[in-house]
């Protein structure tokens, strides 16, 4: 299976502007700058790769729990992931994506904390896109709640 995306740039970097469009459609001429990406901390004015990532790898690894949850006899209630990836300056390699930290928290009826922790490092390690990002950190805080 193969999914795809198009991006386009016009200028120069920082002021110059893009957009991008995913097969899907949900994202359809979605503008993205040098802005938003280096500069606007809240994330409010256009997207960015940064924020694409994130999300690719909070959905990817909440399918794979939810895989493992199931076949270890718990469909989760609920289970919800955010995922927060930096990039920053790093010395000799200009802006680079350095991080993904995943935050999940989950409402599995009748498991243990602990098997939770596990199922969810499991997941951590095993999801498509973690193995994609296998160049940079990832960690994982992983907590059940009623």
């Amino acid at each position: 299976m193969k999914r795809t995306a198009q991006a386009q740039w016009s200028g120069a970097l920082r002021d110059g502007k893009g957009a991008i469009s995913l097969q899907s459609g949900v994202l359809k001429d979605s503008p993205y700058t040098f802005k938003a990406r280096f500069e606007d901390e809240s994330g409010k004015s256009a997207t960015n790769p940064e924020e694409l990532i994130a999300g690719a790898h909070a959905s990817c690894f909440t399918m794979q729990l939810s895989h493992f949850l199931a076949e270890a006899g718990h469909p989760a209630a609920k289970i919800t992931t955010s995922a927060e990836v930096t990039i920053g300056p790093v010395e000799g390699k200009g802006n680079t994506i350095t991080k993904s930290a995943l935050t999940l928290r989950g409402n599995v009826p009748g498991m243990s904390e602990a098997q939770f922790v596990e199922l969810a490092n499991k997941a951590k390690a095993g999801c498509p896109v973690s193995r994609a990002l296998a160049a940079i950190e990832i960690t994982l805080d992983a907590k059940l709640e009623a």
